[in-house]
């Protein structure tokens, strides 16, 4: 056989079995050079190859499947001995499909483990604050309670009342203006809330929030705390309000990164821009809200009906009748424009209000509405606000931004009237804007505010900006003297210059129960802080 000779099939075994004497194939052997794929058709059995080496020396290698003893038929292999271990792990099934694998809900995995939750333990998992199932598998219940307390000493104008005198001796206009605050919120919220809130928004909420209110307060002139001087300095007050009440119901996902549709009813809180110029309260309504596009766009469309406030708490009096002012939002949130890491909004409101019919005085004896200004008429309205917001960065720079542009018709001016007819054309505007810059622990900002002014008041035009009901973060917000206090107009009547919790110089009896008053003598303010 010659060197590089390949043998196949039966010869090939007759051939390893044979001396090493010099044999003839009985029959020629395929050309080395034959398709790939016959020589793959006679590999079944072992296989024998001869080759030379470079000193000519006869080299074989037998490459077999089975071991096997010469002359002797295969046998199949022996199969191996296994001893038995009794405490040996169990080897895994093949293929296992692990990710389909059903298991206890991961609410439930710890009693698996022995782990007893105490219901009372706010730093590991329990039942009140929405970590586990109170029944089904998906109705979690959460419960959250505030103690507010706030002990606030101040210096307001005051003036002298016509009536009386606190202090024997004195005769002014500006009267002793020290006055201390008491109040005391509890605020108990209460949701039942249905469906897996950690990674999609739940099928259904059911909140819950009553209020409990205790305040005093403590002046140095009568006709402050109530309009009638035999109610001395002091005044106790307590009040139990509803804050929130509503039903919200998912109506749906609109795509797989769970864009949403839902619906809520009730008394709810909502904003109508990023700080709380035009419109920030909680008031009873019903508002269609959602996201779409992987959350790029937010939108909301809402329906308000405001409630009456109580007077020295200012939280919802849900047992008055709701009030014939109406409010219509539409807005829409864009994110990443115009650059990344920048919001814009856009947003269209509508307020109604037809209370001309109706005088209201609060319990402190005051009169609300109509406002003790001018004539003294009530009267109706129709204002549209048309306005743009923006909240985000630019790089290292922050900027909160919002512009209003307010039109509509008052059908009575309170200063202008006249026997010809006193309707006014409402058109003001409002712009402010708060950039700022961070380093490291500090962040540097400056704050632009203004909302225009009425030049002439007489004129059948009302061009003072006015909010619905303003609640700022701004400025300072509450730490800010000229927001935190409601300063009284001296002189003007039963109006304020600015409300409690508010920027806008209104000239409005107050923000609670008072109407828009579109003649004023609008506000410029600016300032940096750090």
């Amino acid at each position: 056989m010659a060197p590089g000779t390949v043998l196949a099939g039966k010869e090939r075994i007759e051939a390893a079995l044979m001396p090493s004497t010099p044999a003839v194939p009985t029959q020629p052997l395929a050309p080395t050079s034959a398709p790939r794929a016959e020589v793959k058709a006679v590999m079944p059995q072992p296989a024998l190859v001869q080759a030379a080496g470079a000193d000519g020396n006869r080299t074989f290698r037998l490459a077999q499947t089975k071991r096997r003893v010469p002359g002797q038929a295969p046998v199949e292999e022996r199969k191996r001995e296994r001893r038995y271990d009794p405490n040996a792990a169990k080897p895994p099934q093949p293929n296992l499909p692990r990710e389909f694998l059903p298991v206890p809900d991961r609410w439930r995995i710890i009693d698996a483990v022995g782990v007893v939750p105490k219901w009372w333990d706010p730093y590991n998992q329990n039942y009140i604050k929405g970590d586990r199932p109170v029944f089904g598998k998906d109705w979690f219940v959460n419960l959250t309670l505030i103690s507010d307390t706030v002990i606030e000493p101040r210096l307001l104008p005051t003036g002298i009342s016509p009536n009386g005198i606190g202090r024997a001796g004195t005769n002014d206009v500006f009267g002793d203006g020290d006055q201390m605050v008491y109040n005391q919120l509890l605020i108990l919220n209460m949701s039942l809330i249905k469906g897996d809130t950690a990674f999609k928004p739940p099928d259904i909420e059911i909140r819950f929030t009553p209020v409990f209110n205790v305040n005093r307060l403590e002046a140095r002139e009568l006709g402050v705390v109530d309009r009638d001087l035999r109610d001395g300095k002091t005044r106790d007050d307590d009040f139990i309000a509803l804050q929130e009440v509503f039903l919200d119901y998912h109506l749906g996902n609109l795509s797989d990164r769970y864009d949403f549709i839902s619906i809520r009813g009730g008394i709810q809180p909502f904003s109508s821009d990023f700080r709380g110029f035009l419109f920030q309260d909680n008031q009873f309504g019903l508002r269609l809200f959602g996201n779409y596009d992987n959350n790029i766009f937010q939108y909301n469309l809402a329906w308000v009906r405001r409630l009456e406030k109580d007077t020295n708490s200012g939280l919802n009096d849900v047992t008055e009748p709701l009030r014939d002012d109406d409010i219509f939002i539409a807005n829409l949130y864009i994110q990443d424009v115009p650059m990344l890491g920048f919001v814009s909004q856009a947003t269209v409101v509508h307020n109604r209000n037809r209370e001309s019919d109706r005088s209201l005085f609060n319990v402190n004896r005051f009169i609300e509405r109509p406002a003790s200004f001018g004539d003294e008429r009530p009267h109706d309205y129709d204002v549209t606000y048309v306005g743009f917001n923006g909240d985000g960065h630019f790089g290292r720079a922050n900027l909160t931004l919002s512009v209003y542009y307010a039109f509509g018709e008052d059908d009575h001016n309170q200063i202008a009237s006249s026997p010809q007819g006193d309707k006014s054309d409402i058109s003001a505007w409002f712009f402010a804007a708060e950039p700022s810059v961070d380093f490291d622990w500090i962040r540097l900002r400056g704050s632009l505010l203004y909302a225009s002014g009425d030049s002439d008041p007489f004129d059948d035009e009302e061009e003072g900006f006015d909010a619905i009901f303003e609640n700022p973060q701004f400025a300072g917000g509450d730490t800010s003297y000229w927001i935190r206090q409601g300063i009284p107009f001296i002189g003007g009547g039963g109006v304020a210059l600015t409300q409690r919790n508010g920027v806008l110089a209104s000239l409005r009896t107050s923000k609670e129960h008072g109407q828009s008053n579109f003649n004023n003598p609008g506000l410029m303010l600016y300032g940096m802080g750090g």
